[in-house]
């Protein structure tokens, strides 16, 4: 009688070793090799499997053995292929090489066969050369291999049919995929579990579902797993309906397997990604043992949801637990660093980066790449990216916009040439910060020649957010009947982001008439949020028209919209501030509102006053004064007292910076001979020597 394949990934392998010493169980141990073979998933070692094979006198599938292969340091010597030679000489070298991961080497000696034309290959090869194909990701290879055993008339048995279903997956064939599995003379659980699989990574949920459903009645709940179970809780999490996530739990539940360390992580992905961190936590408080990956799960679904600061207490938890910390774990915690503006902590997570081997990880400093970009630190940032061995498009789209956040375009343009002369394909972020960094440096040429040639050099095609960006730089340089252009003439309908960059322009140009407009045509798309009323708003109150912006600010009243009140962080020796306007919860309140008072009487000295903003949301017309009182205010105040001379300053802002507290930041970092670095909901801000990086357009 053989066991369904899934009950095994359940058991230890001495469970498993010892069920099989009785003959009539052997032929389960073949199925468990099978499955280790294809999935390279299994919790036991693929030669543990092998050396147990000879324990119990089992034969084992072929393995190409390198007896003839001669190690030298770290150089492999095998024979030079000869056009001529028998095909078995050809086809185990291919299979030497394979062995000693040298994949692309084989498969050209297999295009040396394929010249012939002449040759039988045996089931060995043809699984060594879908290992070749697998590893390079190679949709060329795929394409030849299969396309000579049809040809060959060579007949798969079970085995080599999933190992040929798994190479398209892999190589995210699944139109090919689908064709060989339906094709199928008979599967077994491995070939459903590696379709749905594929189907789940490809996005396609809902036919996952369906097939589920069928292995399900023809397997009965004896036939799926832990690892079934978890791929489809995968595809709730894509879906982001707790609903089927929920009942796949309860079957789990009652199968006796939710305890599975796979299981509970996936459990905890898929309730996060639906939007229910509690019972994300619960799964993970039940896990029996902790893994690496369960603790990722638990901070990054914390992190999804803007928990920030309990995602980087779990880190530290996780710290103290012993648990080996992966480069995932790293990566996610800088990001929450990114989020939470926190330098020393990002600086102590990029340590223990280094300290356990995952210095030269590429997700991991891509993260780095981008907090050092968005926190004041681009000459790190650059230091980190020319260390980097590899460098995928992320980590090239993640300096580029860190240049363009500083004001720095001509960097990013040259970046940007850079990139593309090294063979790394631009995407559309890629174009989406060049554009960025060429609006917010004013660099209307650079701009528009980019911009043509996304379509025309490299095949992408300009999205409403490109637009955007182009419709903001002309509105820098107040060509507003040109931006007005674009819009009426780009291929698709205008969405709410063009229209917003136009009517941001409008507010800079002081612009009303095509402000009402822009504005309109947003309260069309979007007549319910309240941050499209604050834009025109603003525009009524730069222009002096305070009775348009009484009636917007009474439009908000009646619709019930209301901003909440804006907040600002800061980061003081490792520890986390977090200030409201006219906030006075602090020991050193009166310290920080007299160094306050003090810096405002020193910046108007300078040409500063205090700009009428008595309508916008979270100023109390009850208390004139609560304007010089705005969260970032205090912040920076209570920063200057508690750091020495000089330190920068490092704020996160919930709301986008409004114009007073903007031209007093310019001030106050010029009277104090202090950089400022603050994040809006806009974009980024470094104020230094009365200057921001902004340019005053944001």
């Amino acid at each position: 009688m053989d066991i369904p394949l899934s009950r095994f990934q359940c058991l230890s392998f001495e469970q498993i070793k010892n069920s099989c010493k009785f003959p009539f169980l052997h032929s389960n141990f073949r199925r468990l090799h099978e499955i280790s073979l294809i999935s390279r998933k299994s919790k036991i070692p693929l030669f543990q499997i092998s050396c147990s094979y000879v324990e119990q006198g089992l034969k084992p599938r072929p393995v190409p053995k390198p007896s003839r292969i001669e190690v030298d340091e770290e150089k492999v010597n095998v024979d030079k292929p000869r056009i001529g030679g028998n095909s078995s000489g050809l086809a185990g070298q291919i299979e030497k090489l394979v062995v000693y991961k040298r994949y692309k080497e084989a498969l050209e000696l297999f295009e040396i066969l394929e010249i012939e034309g002449d040759h039988d290959l045996g089931s060995s090869t043809y699984d060594a050369l879908v290992d070749a194909c697998i590893s390079l990701r190679s949709i060329r290879g795929v394409k030849r291999v299969f396309s000579f055993m049809i040809n060959s008339g060579f007949e798969p048995d079970q085995y080599l049919r999933n190992r040929m279903l798994l190479m398209h997956v892999k190589c995210k064939m699944m139109i090919d995929a689908r064709y060989l599995f339906d094709e199928m003379p008979e599967r077994n659980l491995v070939s459903w579990n590696t379709i749905i699989g594929g189907l789940v990574d490809s996005g396609d949920y809902i036919e996952a579902f369906r097939l589920f459903l069928t292995a399900w009645e023809e397997y009965s709940d004896l036939g799926v797993g832990c690892r079934s179970f978890a791929t489809m809780i995968r595809a709730a999490a894509g879906l982001e309906r707790i609903s089927p996530g929920r009942q796949l739990h309860s079957i789990t539940v009652k199968m006796g397997i939710a305890g599975d360390v796979f299981l509970s992580s996936a459990l905890i992905d898929m309730y996060s990604k639906c939007g229910n961190i509690d019972d994300a936590q619960c799964v993970f408080d039940l896990m029996p043992t902790k893994t690496t990956v369960g603790w990722n799960s638990i901070i990054a679904g914390y992190a999804l949801h803007g928990y920030s600061e309990e995602a980087l207490a779990i880190y530290y938890e996780m710290l103290d637990s012993g648990v080996k910390m992966d480069h995932f774990t790293f990566s996610i915690i800088i990001r929450v660093c990114t989020r939470l503006g926190s330098l020393e902590h990002a600086k102590q997570a990029h340590a223990g980066l280094v300290r356990n081997g995952f210095g030269l990880d590429m997700v991991a400093n891509t993260a780095l790449v981008d907090f050092y970009s968005k926190w004041g630190r681009i000459e790190d940032a650059r230091n980190v990216f020319e260390k980097m061995p590899h460098k995928n498009v992320i980590s090239w789209n993640a300096l580029i916009a860190g240049y363009g956040s500083h004001g720095l375009g001509i960097e990013a343009v040259r970046l940007f040439h850079r990139m593309t002369y090294e063979g790394v394909m631009p995407n559309h972020v890629t174009f989406l910060a060049v554009l960025s960094a060429c609006s917010y440096s004013n660099l209307q040429d650079y701009g528009w020649e980019i911009f043509e040639s996304m379509s025309r050099d490299h095949k992408v095609k300009p999205r409403a957010m490109h637009y955007a960006c182009m419709i903001e730089l002309l509105g820098r340089e107040g060509h507003l009947d040109e931006a007005f252009a674009l819009i009426s003439d780009c291929p698709f309908k205008p969405t709410v982001n063009m229209w917003a960059a136009l009517l941001t322009a409008c507010r800079f140009n002081k612009n009303l008439v095509l402000g009402k407009l822009a504005a309109e045509r947003i309260y069309g798309m979007e007549p319910e949020k309240l941050s499209n009323y604050i834009v025109l708003l603003n525009v009524y109150n730069s222009l002096g028209k305070s009775e348009e912006a009484a009636s917007i600010f009474n439009t908000l009243r009646k619709k019930g919209l209301r901003m909440l009140p804006a907040c600002t962080w800061i980061e003081i020796k490792k520890q986390s501030y977090v200030f409201h306007s006219g906030d006075k919860s602090y020991a050193q309140t009166k310290e920080i509102y007299e160094n306050l008072d003090k810096l405002m009487l020193e910046i108007t000295k300078h040409g500063y006053a205090l700009e009428n903003n008595t309508l916008l949301p979270d100023v109390d017309k009850q208390e004139g004064r609560l304007q010089l009182y705005h969260s970032e205010k205090l912040a920076i105040s209570f920063g200057l007292l508690n750091t020495q001379d000089s330190t920068p300053l490092h704020l996160v802002q919930s709301h986008r910076i409004c114009n007073d507290c903007h031209n007093a930041v310019k001030l106050i970092a010029m009277v104090t001979n202090c950089e400022i670095v603050l994040r809006d909901a806009s974009r980024f801000h470094r104020f230094q020597d009365g200057k921001c990086s902004c340019g005053d357009y944001w």
